[in-house]
């Protein structure tokens, strides 16, 4: 699940303003709902997928192949020019920690539940705000360090180490969102020079391209139901995608991101409609702590930047 934070957007790029105006907040929230339904339906494709023995580096290049449908829709709406970069090897070292990230996701979620891999994956703001400083220079606070810790301890919460609950597969997820987070900054060091539908469009291409000589190493045929599946991911995640871009342009991230985090209940209704999958009271506290400390330190950057 690939986020693009309104504080890594560009100001000057076309597809991202900078404010939305009160009659564009209703469909900006009605978009990052929609993409964080989307975006959980296309993981539990995953998952399913993954339990018919396909291999995370397969269902990464079928989700990006299908995943170009939104890639030329948005080319089509802003234009060719959208596309023109100065950082080409910045795209292709994006692409390939995108690539890399899903594929532990992916990895992941063959072993975890859905809801607990999705409260997991809530690290990935924690990491921003934590390495924001040594990769981006950036000063962080006494207050949003102390929640970046609480945060973390909310993830520790939720995988309870040293339990029996405790489920080695985790590492996958926190590697996941470890490098989605790398992903992240540097999108933030990008987007002065690339608009956010290049970012988009590259990661797609790139990612793609990239788990193609992977396929070499473990291929299984899909079938035709199979292969509609795989198309079916590939689309919905490309829409999520583009939805998400949607939201950013009609509201602001201060309003958005407290939806972001519905993703837990989608996850956990799919988890429990498909595998029958309960998430315990650990992975409730837990995810609830994570939320809440990434809440505040979203809120507290809002503020500082308003200063």
């Amino acid at each position: 699940m690939i986020r693009l934070p309104r504080r890594f957007a560009s100001p000057h790029t076309p597809d991202m303003q900078t404010g939305a105006t009160h009659e564009h907040t209703g469909r900006g929230i009605l978009a990052i709902i929609s993409a964080v339904f989307f975006f959980s339906a296309a993981d539990t494709l995953a998952k399913w997928l993954a339990h018919q023995g396909y291999p995370p580096a397969e269902v990464v290049f079928f989700r990006y192949l299908f995943g170009l449908f939104p890639v030329i829709l948005l080319i089509r709406k802003f234009g060719i020019d959208t596309l023109r970069t100065r950082r080409p090897f910045m795209h292709a070292f994006r692409a390939c920690l995108i690539f890399s990230a899903l594929v532990l996701f992916f990895w992941g979620l063959k072993y975890m539940p859905l809801a607990e891999a999705i409260a997991v994956a809530f690290i990935g703001p924690l990491f921003v705000t934590a390495l924001s400083v040594p990769l981006l220079g950036e000063h962080v606070g006494p207050r949003r360090w102390c929640a970046v810790i609480i945060g973390f301890i909310g993830t520790l919460v939720v995988l309870q180490p040293g339990t029996e609950a405790f489920r080695i597969e985790a590492i996958l997820i926190v590697g996941s969102a470890f490098l989605f987070s790398v992903a992240m900054i540097l999108t933030r060091r990008m987007s002065r020079t690339e608009t956010s539908i290049s970012m988009f469009a590259y990661s797609t291409i790139g990612a793609g391209l990239i788990s193609i000589p992977f396929l070499g190493l473990a291929w299984q045929p899909p079938d035709l139901e199979h292969l509609f599946a795989f198309a079916l991911l590939g689309f919905i995640g490309g829409t999520a995608a583009y939805l998400i871009i949607i939201a950013y342009r009609n509201a602001s991230a201060s309003v958005i991101a407290p939806f972001d985090y519905t993703a837990l209940i989608w996850a956990s209704l799919l988890g429990w409609l498909i595998w029958n999958e309960q998430p315990g009271f650990s992975v409730w506290i837990g995810a609830s702590i994570i939320i809440l400390s990434s809440l505040y330190i979203a809120r507290r950057e809002a503020k500082l930047d308003n200063i």
